[in-house]
């Protein structure tokens, strides 16, 4: 696609975008077709390759973009990793697509009458992706660690594929946002760490002045029959208490190692 063309396409795209309705549905992979004109940009092996391996972990998180006959539209990396999981891994092929069935946003125009209208909504399509939050990033990145990608520095073990990258290719962002999002739930566990050491803190400090004022009180009862039946009650519940106190502070110390 030239310069030129994809200038247009982007102007077209922004000009049109509100007049063509899409639906977002389902339907089985071989009925999606090539483009008419067949794809603007040749495959990239390696790119198909990581997509494979990030839709048999976390699933298809931007549906395949087609026109109302089926023909694709945006997303031939992504039609391309799955008909090459379905090949090579039935087994996550079944598990992420159950029915045989792939997510699809179908626009309502047939591309082979409006090819502008197709060259404007792949152009918007493949510079469109879903804001993801903080949060559902870290989601995707526990999903992914779940299914062997590591978070580590240096070149992955064998057997060990780079959570990172992965995550970029997903969600479409770069390395550095990406690190940012994982660094801000580290930093956010840290702080929620700290914030429970400060409490325990305090509450150690709260029972233990209770717990010196209700022994004060205790020894200053004796421990015969002038103090009264009810101060005798009161004495041996109080002992209780301070009991109950003394393997809560405990506890709580405990946590804190």
């Amino acid at each position: 696609m030239s310069v030129s063309k994809l200038t247009g396409a982007l102007a077209i795209a922004k000009s049109r975008g509100a007049d063509v309705a899409a639906s977002t549905s389902t339907m089985p992979l071989e009925s999606i077709t090539d483009r008419v004109d067949g794809d603007s940009r040749p495959l990239n092996p390696a790119h198909v390759e990581e997509l494979a391996d990030s839709i048999a972990a976390v699933g298809l998180i931007a549906p395949i973009a087609v026109d109302s006959r089926g023909r694709l539209l945006a997303g031939g990396h992504r039609r391309a990793a799955i008909l090459q999981l379905q090949e090579q891994n039935s087994e996550a092929f079944t598990k992420q697509f159950p029915s045989g069935q792939i997510p699809i946003r179908r626009y309502d125009f047939d591309s082979q009458v409006e090819s502008d209208k197709a060259l404007a909504i792949e152009a918007s399509e493949n510079e469109k992706r879903k804001d993801y939050t903080p949060a559902e990033v870290r989601a995707i990145a526990d999903r992914l660690r779940a299914v062997g990608y590591r978070d580590s520095p240096g070149k992955p073990k064998k057997g060990e594929k780079a959570l990172r990258p992965a995550l970029e290719l997903i969600i479409g962002k770069s390395i550095r946002q990406v690190r940012r999002y994982l660094n801000n739930a580290d930093n956010s566990v840290e702080d929620d760490l700290q914030n429970r050491d400060k409490q325990t803190r305090t509450d150690v400090l709260v029972l233990n002045r209770a717990l010196t004022s209700l022994q004060k009180w205790t020894d200053s009862v004796r421990d015969d029959a002038k103090v009264g039946v009810a101060v005798s009650k009161l004495r041996s519940r109080v002992k209780q208490m301070a009991q109950d106190i003394e393997a809560a502070i405990a506890e709580l110390e405990n946590e804190r190692k």
